[in-house]
């Protein structure tokens, strides 16, 4: 497996939709400060794949996925494996009530050349290949078939957690016994083992059921076979022995049945002529229909002669005269009477409008007058009002002037003093004034009364004569419609005449009325009549048909009684013929019962000599029955036979089946087992780890293990053996790293699937080795990613080491959100 693409969404620090992109990165790091999110982005990878972390641990704790105060995480994952490229997506969300789960989960197959920045610009389904998974549980089947590895060996050959391996490394024997046994699955012949005891058991149960059905099957033994055998010969000697009886008992049952059904038929015949009764009243039914069909003969002369006599009147009554043109005539003479009313009216209101008219203009045209009048009157005093008020100013300079002096007012020399004036003029005018203003406003009041006046009666005249030229030329009309009319009177007498002759006609239309209703009553009367005959008849068809087997004489139809009367007198010497000749039918009916009864009697004796119970209604099928029953009973002692043999089989099985899982059981549960796997497995763990540190260490080192404890050998001191607590902070991580890779490997050879290590990262703290050191484990995982067989990863805090990998990933964090930058090639 190797990433490509990563999205992220809502996933624990990464709040914001954050990408990180793997193409060509065959050699990066993951850097930034502690808690900055660097880790998360291998939680998000594995998250991806497995729906789960190794650091939650639990694998149904989704919840730390999402980020606080988020409802929806999303993470989007685009992968190589084996040359194809998938993109798979998980999404989990937070309900109402906190609780989260998954929400979706999904993989798609891409197609060959998809340009994965395509992604940026957003897509659906249909963008994307063929689906391979569409629920959580098929992602989970897919994931392992694809990559190949289970979730808890990817988590220790892909992604490498923190101090897992060197906790390995120090571990004592028996601590180190069961972390191997979990990291290389192991456990799993304890699994069989519980499985082989859980097979001891179900066969010891299968052994147990079968011999209870053995004890349930005794009675199928030889003696119940024989017995079964001989009840079969006895049925079927008895079916062949009632096989030859059974004609001679059906010929007698013909010979019975059919004496029984002549002596049957002939008393139905018996019945049915003694059955034959002539109808009373039969001979009245034809003359009620007679009389009937002439009362309707009588109604429909009556219904002719009235409705002639109608038609008459209805002549006269058109002759009559046009009734709604009379009245139209009579009701526009009333309409001329009434107009002519009405214009002397108004020729009366149209005079008397006009004088009123005419008076208004007079008044009108007076307080006109006046008013002018009064405004002319409103002027002068306005005139006096300012002379007044410049004399009044003049008298008040007077009493401050001097002889010589300047005049104030034109500025001469004043000459002469005037003589003072005494009271005051503007008092005066200004009283008259509003007495003249007074009687302006007067005036005007008057004009608008006078004007509104003559305005209501100049549309009081005009509408007046308006209504009386309305009524004149309606009256012109009438007098041009009435002029060749005749006379009211004579208009009235010609309507009593046609009023006369309507009520004439509408007593013939009674008279009419009532002779049709008489004519249907005897039409009625006279079809009950007639129903009463055909019914009759019916009647008489019915018993005659009834009879006609027997071949009664022909009927006359025109003659009711008649045919009634030679029916009656045929059907009683036919009942006397029959009943004479029923006993001999009745005796030969005895005779061949007695013979039937006989043949039944012998067929009894066959069946209790076999012990077969009774004869049926069909003794050969009663027989035959018996024998399908004994053969089917030595069916079931030889199907319980088989049965038993079968059983006997199954439990031999059964035992062998049990003695072979015992066996592996007990093999399994002996320590020496479980002890040379695990020597066998750790053996090749160290051979692979020793090259690796070998490598690492500049071929100073080779590790080896001695009774469970890891030694190393140090090539620098004469082949000196140490132990690994005595290694350096820098040679305990390259023993650490050597032992994670070895163990990688070998944990996909272990695997299951074919699995293809395509990548791996190194999550593991760096910081402890010096330069030396420092510098070799680089040009180790350069190497190692140089080769091209895997894409290689570290996270670490070490600038140095992350200065020489050509791709970093420096992660970062702020109060929000976490960041991805790329950097390098």
């Amino acid at each position: 497996m190797r990433p490509l693409r990563l999205d992220l969404a809502g996933f624990t620090v990464f709040r914001e939709p954050t990408t990180v992109d793997f193409t060509d990165a065959d050699f990066f790091a993951l850097v930034g400060p502690t808690g900055s999110g660097k880790s998360t982005i291998l939680d998000a990878i594995t998250f991806a794949l497995y729906g789960t972390v190794p650091r939650w641990g639990d694998r149904r704790a989704i919840g730390n996925a999402l980020a606080p105060s988020c409802t929806e995480a999303r993470v989007r994952l685009v992968f190589e494996s084996a040359g194809s490229r998938y993109v798979l997506t998980r999404v989990i969300r937070r309900d109402g009530k906190g609780n989260v789960a998954t929400k979706g989960a999904a993989m798609e197959l891409l197609p060959v050349g998809f340009d994965l920045t395509r992604f940026d610009s957003g897509l659906s389904a249909e963008d994307l290949g063929e689906v391979v998974a569409g629920t959580p549980s098929e992602v989970d089947d897919a994931v392992q078939d694809i990559i190949g590895l289970p979730y808890e060996q990817f988590t220790k050959c892909v992604v490498l957690p923190q101090g897992d391996f060197a906790a390995f490394l120090h571990a004592k024997p028996a601590e180190r016994q069961k972390i191997l046994v979990n990291l290389l699955g192991l456990d799993v012949y304890g699994q069989i083992r519980e499985r082989a005891n859980g097979l001891v058991t179900a066969a010891e149960a299968q052994i147990k059921a079968c011999d209870g059905l053995l004890a349930g099957l005794t009675d199928a033994d030889d003696a119940a076979l024989a017995a079964a055998t001989d009840r079969v010969d006895v049925l079927r000697t008895l079916a062949s022995d009632v096989d030859a009886v059974v004609p001679e008992l059906d010929r007698a049952r013909r010979d019975a049945l059919a004496a029984q059904e002549t002596l049957a038929g002939l008393d139905a015949e018996i019945a049915k002529l003694t059955a034959v009764r002539v109808p009373s009243g039969i001979a009245g039914v034809a003359g009620d229909a007679v009389a009937a069909h002439a009362a309707v003969a009588e109604a429909a002369k009556a219904v002719t002669g009235a409705e002639e006599r109608e038609e008459k009147l209805r002549g006269e009554l058109s002759a009559a005269g046009d009734e709604a043109a009379l009245r139209r005539l009579l009701d526009a003479h009333g309409e001329r009477a009434r107009l002519s009313r009405e214009a002397e009216r108004l020729t009366e209101a149209v005079t008397g409008a006009q004088g009123e008219h005419d008076r208004a203009v007079a008044a009108l045209e007076k307080a006109r007058q006046q008013a002018t009048e009064a405004h002319t009157a409103l002027e002068e005093a306005f005139e006096a009002y300012q002379t007044a008020q410049t004399a009044d100013a003049s008298a008040a300079l007077r009493p401050h002037l001097r002889v010589g002096d300047a005049c104030p007012v034109c500025e001469q020399s004043v000459a002469a003093l005037p003589k003072p004036v005494r009271g005051s003029a503007v008092e005066a005018a200004k009283a008259a004034g509003q007495q003249a203003r007074k009687a302006a406003n007067f005036a005007d009041e008057q004009v608008k009364k006078c004007e509104n006046a003559f305005r209501d009666l100049d549309r009081t005249l005009t509408a007046a004569r308006a209504q009386a030229d309305q009524i004149t030329t309606r009256l012109a009309d009438l007098d041009s419609r009435l002029a060749d009319a005749p006379k009211p009177a004579e208009i009235e007498r010609e309507l009593a005449g046609i009023a006369a002759a309507a009520r004439s006609l509408e007593e013939a239309a009674g008279a009419v009325r009532a002779a049709r209703e008489e004519h249907r009553a005897a039409t009625t009367a006279a079809g009950r009549a007639e129903e009463k005959v055909r019914a009759a008849w019916r009647d008489f068809d019915r018993v005659r048909d009834d009879l006609a087997r027997l071949g009664p004489p022909p009927a006359d139809r025109d003659d009711l009684a008649g045919a009634w009367t030679a029916l009656a007198g045929w059907t009683a010497a036919e009942l006397l013929r029959r009943q004479g000749t029923r006993a001999e039918v009745a005796a030969s009916v005895a005779d061949a019962s007695r013979v039937a009864d006989a043949v039944r009697d012998r067929l009894s004796s066959l069946f209790a000599a076999a012990d077969a119970g009774k004869p049926t209604d069909d003794p050969s099928r009663a027989a035959a029955v018996a024998v399908e029953r004994a053969e089917a009973a030595l069916r079931r002692v030889e199907e319980r036979r088989a049965d038993a043999a079968r059983l006997r089989e199954q439990r031999a099985t059964h035992e062998r089946e049990a003695q072979v899982a015992k066996a592996l059981a007990t093999h399994l549960r002996a320590n020496n087992f479980e002890r040379w796997l695990l020597e066998e497995a750790l053996d090749s763990l160290v051979d692979g780890a020793s090259l690796i540190l070998r490598e690492l260490s500049g071929g100073q080192y080779d590790l080896g293990h001695d009774k469970g404890e890891f030694f190393v050998v140090d090539h620098h001191d004469a082949g000196l053996r140490r132990a690994v607590r005595t290694l350096s902070g820098g040679e305990t991580f390259q023993a650490s790293l050597a032992l994670a890779l070895a163990l990688s490997e070998q944990l996909a050879g272990l695997s299951t699937a074919s699995a293809s290590l395509e990548s791996i990262v190194l999550d593991e703290g760096f910081g402890t080795l010096d330069a030396t050191t420092l510098d070799t484990v680089t040009a180790t995982l350069e190497n190692l990613a140089a080769r091209g067989e895997r894409m290689v990863g570290v996270v670490t805090h070490v600038s140095a080491l992350a200065e020489r990998i050509p791709v970093r990933f420096e992660v970062r964090k702020d109060a929000r959100t976490a960041h991805v930058e790329r950097v390098g090639l």
